[in-house]
Formats: C-alpha cells, structure tokens, sequence
C-alpha cells in the first residue's frame, strides 16, 4: 500500500511516513496544555502510529484506536449520548496524514473515513489514557455484541484517495 503525503511530510522508507509537527507549530505556548510531537511515525504493517513528544513522552497508538477515537462528528456525534460505536475496525490503516494549520494532522483512513482532526492536545490525551480508553472500547463492543472484525459480509469499501474523496 501507498502511503500519499502532503506538502510538509517527509517518508524515509516506503513503510514509514513521517511528518514534523514541529514545523507546523506556531501556537504560543500558554494556548497548549500538551506538549507538541516532535515526530509522528506511521507504521504500515503493524497498524500503528507512534508519537515522540517535545517532553520525552512517547505513544504508540494502533490504527484501530484512533480510528474508533477519532474527534469527527460522525464518531463522536454533536453532544453526550450521541456517539457511534465504531466496528469492525481492526484491519483498517491510514492512508494518508495531513497537517491541519499549527495545531493537528488529518488522518486519511482506508475505510474511507477523513473527517477527524487530531489535535496535539487530542493526541497526547489518547496516548495518557490509552489503556484505559482501549478496555472502554472493547467493554462497548462486547456489550453491543459487535467485533473488532469486519463484517465478511458487508460491501467493501472504496479507498480514500489523495484528493480527499471517494471514487
């Protein structure tokens, strides 16, 4: 699988692409209450993105976490009580990584989904929490009777494409 960059992220090696926050970081420093990554790494064949922070902390969060944390209004929906259970997730990847202004990135994941912007606050706060957010979703599986599995059944898919639409 291609991984699609955009202006600002750099790869190293074809399974790998990175991208520096640091960069992108202008905000001033009373406005953040986390630190800001200094690097975020993604990891193709194991699912996952790790990120370094500028206080030393690192955080390695599988594909399917976010995916299933991600902050758009179609996970998360406009108020308590509104959220969707993501299912199925387990094999989805991300795509493509676009930096959102100063403050985020904009994962591209292979289900299609591209909606949620991931704050360096919102990042750092999976990552501090992440065992215990991790066992809430898989409680709020198991409760609904769903899987992290997809669907055999269910119609593909089509994949996410660099413009940011679905063909």
């Amino acid at each position: 699988m291609n991984s699609h960059l955009r202006p600002g992220l750099r790869r190293n090696d074809a399974s790998l692409p990175r991208v520096n926050p640091g960069a992108y970081n202008s905000v001033m420093a009373s406005e953040r209450r986390a630190p800001v990554p200094t690097e975020i790494k993604l990891h193709q064949a194991s699912r996952a993105m790790e990120l370094s922070f500028a206080d030393g902390t690192s955080f390695r969060l599988s594909y399917e976490f976010l995916r299933a944390y991600s902050p758009s209004a179609e996970v998360r929906g406009h108020g308590p009580g509104q959220e969707t259970l993501q299912v199925g997730k387990r094999e989805v990847g991300i795509v493509e990584v676009e930096p959102v202004g100063h403050y985020a990135i904009r994962p591209k994941f292979s289900d299609g989904h591209d909606t949620g912007i991931y704050s360096w606050d919102y990042l750092y706060e999976l990552g501090a929490n992440h065992d215990t957010l991790w066992q809430r979703y898989l409680d709020r599986l198991a409760a609904a009777g769903a899987s992290r599995d997809p669907d055999p059944n269910a119609k593909a898919p089509k994949p996410a494409h660099a413009c940011g639409h679905q063909h």
